[in-house]
């Protein structure tokens, strides 16, 4: 019991990845998670109470992933870029669910929690490489981290028109650069 309870509530955490990615939360439907999750609305409200609850449990586990799976290395930061590039390939949804993220909060209310403790820990972990004499001091913490992390999304976050522009370029030319432009700005 306890094990088709733990599949429900994961096949109702992909659906509903895959339908805020696609809608974001405003559009995204808890009727369509649930059929596309083989469940049904009250399971939604079971596990997770609401449809904004949902979302957040969506974006925790995205951020639990990336921060398991591309954990920052202060030391070097050109190739944190690369790898977090490398994730965003992997899998668009993590920045399509940023986007409306950052569209649909853009006044900070409902702050989820486990993105704050994140960058925090990020910012952390650089100030004390920069303290140790490890990286460079030209940007303060939060700056940098925010000028990497806005760098190695660079490709996912542009318009069609734009992409259309560069889509010449192989997937190792792009990450390249975020890895030069990264460590340009160690200098």
């Amino acid at each position: 019991m306890v094990r088709d309870a733990e599949a429900t509530r994961q096949r109702l955490l992909d659906a509903a990845a895959a339908e805020f990615a696609a809608r974001g939360i405003a559009g995204a439907r808890v009727d369509r998670i649930a059929q596309a999750a083989q469940s049904n609305k009250a399971q939604i409200y079971h596990y997770f109470g609401s449809k904004e609850a949902l979302f957040e449990a969506v974006f925790d586990r995205i951020v639990d992933a990336m921060m398991r799976d591309t954990p920052i290395d202060p030391t070097n930061l050109p190739e944190y870029a690369g790898r977090l590039f490398d994730r965003y390939q992997k899998d668009p949804q993590v920045q399509r669910l940023a986007t409306w993220y950052r569209l649909e909060r853009p006044d900070g209310d409902d702050l989820i929690e486990a993105i704050g403790a994140s960058n925090a820990a990020k910012v952390s972990a650089i100030a004390d490489a920069q303290r140790a004499g490890r990286l460079s001091t030209r940007f303060e913490p939060a700056v940098l981290l925010a000028l990497v992390l806005h760098l190695s999304g660079t490709w996912s976050s542009l318009t069609p028109e734009y992409t259309g522009l560069v889509k010449r370029l192989s997937a190792a030319k792009r990450r390249q650069a975020i890895v030069d432009a990264v460590a340009a700005l160690l200098v």
